[in-house]
C-alpha cells in the first residue's frame, strides 16, 4: 500500500455513490512497520524546517492541526473547547514538559493517534454520498412526500404571517440526506443549488402569503427543480452517526486488569506537585485522554455528552481544584466514568452529521497525504 493512500469501499445505494470510511487504511499503515517508517520520515522531514532532528513547539502546529481537521475538530480560535483538545493533543507529543520531540518520540505518539483515529472510523464509519438528484426525486414522488409536507408546513407556516418564500427557505432547512437533500445551509449548497432554484420561482408568488395551498404546489415545484440542479451539480457530503450509550465505559470497567493500567496510565501522565499530588483539574484532562478507550467523543465535540461529562464531575466534586493524591485521584476518576456510565445507559445519545466536502476528498485529512520534499537537504540523525 502507497503510505497515506485511502482505500474505500464503494457500493450504490438509492441513486447515490456511497464510499465508507471505515480506519482500514489507516490501520493497515502503521501496521506495516517498513511503510509506517518511511511515512514518518516524510513527515519529519517536511516539518523539521531547521534541520536539527527535533521537532519544536511551533514545528509541531501544522501536525496538531491536521490531527484536529482529522478527527473533525473546527480551525484553532473557533472554541475554547477546541482549543483544549488542539493542546491536548500537543501535550500528547510533548508530554507537557519538552520544548521539542525526537523523530521516535514523534512516531510512537503518532501511531498511538492514527491507531485510536482507526479505531473510532472503524466504531462510526465515515459515509461519503453523493447528493445527485435521484433521492430527492424519489421522496418527491414517493407515498409518503404529502404527509411529510403537511408535517413540515404544520412548523414553518405556524404564525401565519411568513411569505412563501421564507416557508420554503425553513422547509428545506427540516429536509436531510434521508430524502435527497444535501445541508440547506452550507454556502456552496446555498450558491450552485438552492438561489438559482430559487431564481426559476415566480418573485411575486414568493413574496405573498404562505398558504397551504400554495406552499404544497410551490414546494414540490421547488424540490423538482433542485433536483435538476443536484443532477448537473451533484454535492458530496460526508454523513456519520454515532452512538454513546456507556457501553465502552461499563467495558472498560468490568476489566479490572485492563482498567487498573490505565489508571496507572493516566497517573503517571499527570504534572505532580509536592508529596505526589496533583490538581483535581487534571481529573479533567486524564478524562479526556481516555475518551476514546471508552468509546466517548473528546470534550467539545458534541454538546449532549459534554452536558453529561459536566454533570458527573459536578457529582462527585471533582472540578473544584483541590490537590489530591494517587489514590483520591484515581477513586474520584472512577466515579465520574461511573457516573457517565449510568446517565448514558439511561439515556442513549445519538448524533447525525452532515458536512459538505467543498474539495475532493481522498484522505480523513492532509495528515495522510504524501508530504512535499522538504526544503532541507536532510536532517541530522538522533
Amino acid at each position: 500500500m502507497a503510505s497515506g493512500q485511502q482505500q474505500q469501499q464503494s457500493r450504490r445505494n438509492g441513486g447515490k455513490a456511497v464510499q465508507v470510511l471505515d480506519g482500514s487504511d489507516i490501520r493497515e499503515l502503521v501496521e506495516n512497520k517498513e511503510e509506517f517508517a518511511k511515512f514518518v520520515e516524510s513527515k519529519f522531514r517536511h516539518l523539521d524546517r531547521d534541520g536539527d532532528g527535533r521537532l519544536s513547539v511551533r514545528e509541531l502546529q501544522p501536525a496538531v492541526a491536521d490531527i484536529g481537521a482529522a478527527i473533525g475538530l473546527p480551525a484553532r480560535g473557533s472554541s475554547a473547547q477546541a482549543d483544549h483538545i488542539y493542546s491536548e493533543v500537543l501535550n500528547e507529543f510533548t508530554h507537557g514538559k519538552q520544548d521539542s520531540v525526537s523523530k521516535q518520540e514523534f512516531q510512537v505518539v503518532l501511531s498511538d493517534i492514527l491507531l485510536g483515529m482507526a479505531a473510532g472510523l472503524q466504531r462510526d464509519p465515515i459515509v461519503i454520498l453523493r447528493m445527485n438528484g435521484e433521492d430527492l426525486n424519489e421522496f418527491v414522488d414517493s407515498s409518503t412526500y404529502e404527509t411529510e409536507a403537511v408535517a413540515i408546513f404544520s412548523q414553518v407556516g405556524q404564525s401565519g404571517n411568513a411569505s412563501l418564500r421564507q416557508c420554503l427557505s425553513a422547509a428545506l432547512r427540516q429536509l436531510t440526506v434521508d430524502q435527497g437533500m444535501p445541508p440547506a445551509s452550507d454556502s456552496l449548497v446555498v450558491e450552485n443549488i438552492i438561489e438559482p432554484a430559487t431564481q426559476q420561482l415566480s418573485a411575486d408568488q414568493l413574496d405573498g402569503p404562505a398558504s397551504q395551498e400554495a406552499f404544497f404546489q410551490e414546494f414540490r415545484k421547488y424540490l423538482g427543480i433542485i433536483a435538476r440542479r443536484l443532477q448537473e451539480r451533484p454535492v458530496i457530503v460526508a454523513h456519520s452517526e454515532n452512538t454513546f450509550d456507556g457501553a465502552g465505559v461499563k467495558k472498560i470497567l468490568s476489566n479490572k486488569a485492563e482498567f487498573g493500567k490505565l489508571l496507572d496510565s493516566m497517573w503517571g501522565d499527570v504534572p505532580k506537585e509536592h508529596k505526589d499530588r496533583t490538581s483535581k483539574k487534571y481529573i479533567r484532562v486524564a478524562f479526556d485522554r481516555m475518551a476514546a478507550s471508552v468509546n466517548l467523543p473528546p470534550y467539545g465535540a458534541v454538546d449532549q455528552v459534554d452536558a453529561v461529562v459536566n454533570e458527573a464531575f459536578k457529582m462527585v466534586n471533582a472540578d473544584d481544584g483541590k490537590p489530591v493524591d494517587e489514590a483520591e485521584f484515581k477513586k474520584m476518576l472512577t466515579e465520574v466514568l461511573g457516573a457517565v456510565m449510568l446517565q448514558l445507559d439511561g439515556k442513549t445519545i445519538s448524533v447525525s452529521s452532515n458536512t459538505v466536502l467543498h474539495e475532493p476528498m481522498s484522505t480523513p485529512s492532509s495528515l495522510l497525504s504524501p508530504s512535499p520534499p522538504s526544503p532541507m537537504v536532510s536532517s541530522p540523525s538522533e
